[in-house]
């Protein structure tokens, strides 16, 4: 049975480690939770697709992608070989790889050749070494976590007690270490100190090595933790990635455990007889203890933090980017039939073309980005306006831009350009309506009468509208066609008839007094 595809988005961030980072297949599979065997296929079909470096493969459309990964064929997919079989095999005497290679093909020959079959057997091997020696390279790993013992500060008012969270990062070579307090382990708070550690540090390392909190992972697992998307896409902006420590495996993360517990000892301790009314004044002394701890001389290496990590760490960080990481969130919409995505209760166009697709949303501070199948299609300044609707004109289909040009203000200036009662009757039109945008079309129809009929006639017609209470294309387009716009006014008809002469039977108006 086929396996499923992974992900394009994934395949992207394989070819990423594997590329420009330079990970091994191994590492690559823990950061995102999929076995060594779907790293190497992933890479393998880049490379016989063509593809040679990342900055090919950033710049194509997810589905583009897919078409070069994954090529139509009606050919059936050839079978792998069982590894665990060959692992048993290779017992007996003289039994070797090329043997078992032969036998293989003998029962498969549409298999895999023997290279590709030796190093499938060899991803297998890799994968069943459970444990290793913990030794890091300068600029290798970050391990992050938060204190089991927790700070806290006061409130000024009430005199409250109120427990706040420590963020632990320390740098595996050196044991470099950074702290902060924050108000919660959620995501923003859990993304800034991540932003500030490696701030601190001056770069980023290759990995960041994480507990299994929610913050940074959206599906717990031993095997197959998924990584929260904004941590990856922080991870991709500072150029590492994140591996999620395994669940009751403490030497994956031994190494900031030990770090809490110094960071306890030389800090949280050095704390407690000392009251602070904010986490900005907390982070002060914090930072203080901090610059104590890392210059101070650790008994087994005869050296300080700082020294090793002058020496190790430092010259090994890939450098930070120009501009810092912007904390974003992710959220799957759809496209409405009106062309516009929500999001917190506000409305944001889409080009129009995508009426009905699934996208995704992402919400920084002051930005609303729209994403859709992995490039950005919308971008909008964020609103907190609830039932409200931010529109980019050119995402509107053209029927409905040339609508949106309207307004009351220049309707009734090119209505004043034919005469005042022109201007007269499209403003009460206009204000007859719960709506201004309801009377455009009736409006433009009658402004477009004076191309057939003239601007004399037209405001001659709006006259006699004005004066009978009409308020409607309709009317005005009767008037002119059957003449009436050169007949009297119904005031003038009234006016020119003659007054009754004076008679003595004729009662005046003082009669009824």
């Amino acid at each position: 049975m086929p396996t499923e595809r992974l992900p394009m988005r994934q395949v992207r961030e394989i070819l990423r480690q594997k590329w420009l980072l330079g990970r091994s297949h191994r590492d690559i599979a823990r950061s995102l939770g999929i076995s060594a065997g779907a790293v190497g296929e992933t890479v393998r079909r880049a490379k016989e697709a063509g593809f040679t470096q990342f900055a090919e493969v950033d710049t194509l459309a997810a589905s583009a992608l897919e078409r070069r990964l994954y090529p139509s064929s009606a050919e059936a997919e050839r079978p792998r070989p069982d590894c665990a079989w060959i692992h048993r095999e290779r017992r007996y005497p003289g039994v070797t790889l090329e043997l078992l290679h032969l036998e293989y093909v003998q029962d498969n020959p549409n298999g895999y050749g023997y290279t590709r079959f030796c190093d499938m057997y060899r991803a297998w091997l890799k994968q069943r070494s459970y444990s290793m020696r913990q030794v890091h390279r300068g600029g290798e790993k970050t391990f992050v976590d938060y204190s089991g013992k927790k700070p806290c500060i006061w409130d000024p008012k009430t005199g409250e007690r109120i427990d706040v969270e420590l963020f632990v990062a320390v740098v595996g070579a050196s044991n470099y270490t950074y702290a902060e307090a924050t108000p919660t382990q959620r995501g923003p708070d859990w993304i800034s100190s991540h932003c500030h550690a490696v701030q601190y540090f001056g770069g980023a390392t290759e990995v960041v090595v994480c507990d299994q909190l929610r913050s940074g992972v959206t599906a717990p697992c031993r095997y197959e933790p998924g990584i929260q998307r904004t941590y990856e896409e922080w991870a991709e902006h500072y150029g590492t990635s994140v591996i999620p420590a395994r669940p009751h495996h403490p030497k994956d993360k031994a190494k900031v455990e030990t770090a809490v517990r110094v960071a306890q000892r030389w800090i949280l301790a050095r704390l407690r007889h000392e009251k602070h009314f904010s986490i900005v004044s907390l982070n002060e002394r914090i930072w203080e203890l901090l610059e104590d701890l890392n210059n101070r001389q650790m008994r087994i290496y005869k050296r300080s933090r700082r020294e090793m990590f002058e020496r190790l760490d430092k010259p090994m960080l890939r450098p930070l980017p120009e501009r810092p990481f912007s904390y974003g969130e992710w959220k799957a919409v759809k496209v409405n039939i009106d062309y516009h995505v929500e999001v917190d209760g506000h409305y944001y166009s889409v080009p129009h073309q995508h009426v009905g697709e699934q996208v995704e949303a992402r919400m920084s501070a002051f930005t609303v980005e729209v994403i859709r199948d992995g490039q950005r299609i919308a971008s909008h300044a964020r609103s907190f306006q609830r039932g409200r609707h931010t529109t980019v004109p050119e995402h509107m289909p053209a029927a409905h831009r040339k609508h949106m040009q309207w307004s009351p203000s220049r309707i009734a200036n090119w209505a004043a350009t034919i005469g005042p009662q022109t201007r007269l009757l499209v403003e009460r039109i206009l204000g007859d309506r719960p709506h201004p945008e309801q009377g455009y079309r009736s409006c433009l129809g009658i402004l477009r009468l004076e191309k057939r009929y003239g601007a004399s006639r037209l405001e001659a017609a709006c006259t006699r509208a004005v004066a009978v209470g009409a308020r409607s294309y309709r009317h005005v387009d009767s008037i002119l066609k059957n003449g009436l716009d050169a007949s009297p006014l119904p005031s003038q008809e009234n006016s020119s008839r003659a007054a009754p002469a004076a008679h003595s039977n004729i009662r005046g108006p003082n009669y009824y007094n």
